[in-house]
């Protein structure tokens, strides 16, 4: 079964260099201690930060190494029995897009017991 999403959980990007961690922003609902994510916790550069370099933009600038800037999309795949802030949670399969490209997807969930549907 999937684990719940909270705050802190390493997200990977199929276009980026490097891991980035997920911030949640409203933590009046937790799991183990940590606050507990939903599909709307997509916000660039609140709650997804860059991903090292882009390798989209990258090839796009001929080689040029280029930064990344998340451009998200809300998470799909979310928690079909578990709500937070009356939204589906997060949970360790649901993947969000980038609108240059990339897939990102979650790599470790921050929870080890918390499981959902």
């Amino acid at each position: 079964m999937p684990q719940l999403v909270t705050h802190g959980a390493l997200l990977t990007c199929v276009a980026g260099a490097a891991p980035s961690a997920l911030t949640v922003v409203a933590p009046n609902v937790t799991g183990e201690m940590k606050p507990v994510a939903n599909i709307q916790d997509f916000v660039p550069m609140v709650n997804i930060m860059p991903f090292g370099n882009c390798k989209i933009l990258t090839a796009a600038a001929a080689g040029v190494p280029t930064p990344c800037v998340p451009a998200t999309t809300p998470w799909t795949l979310g928690s079909t029995t578990v709500t937070v802030r009356g939204m589906p949670a997060l949970h360790s399969g649901s993947m969000c897009n980038c609108s240059i490209g990339g897939v990102i997807t979650i790599s470790n969930p921050g929870t080890t017991k918390e499981t959902v549907t």
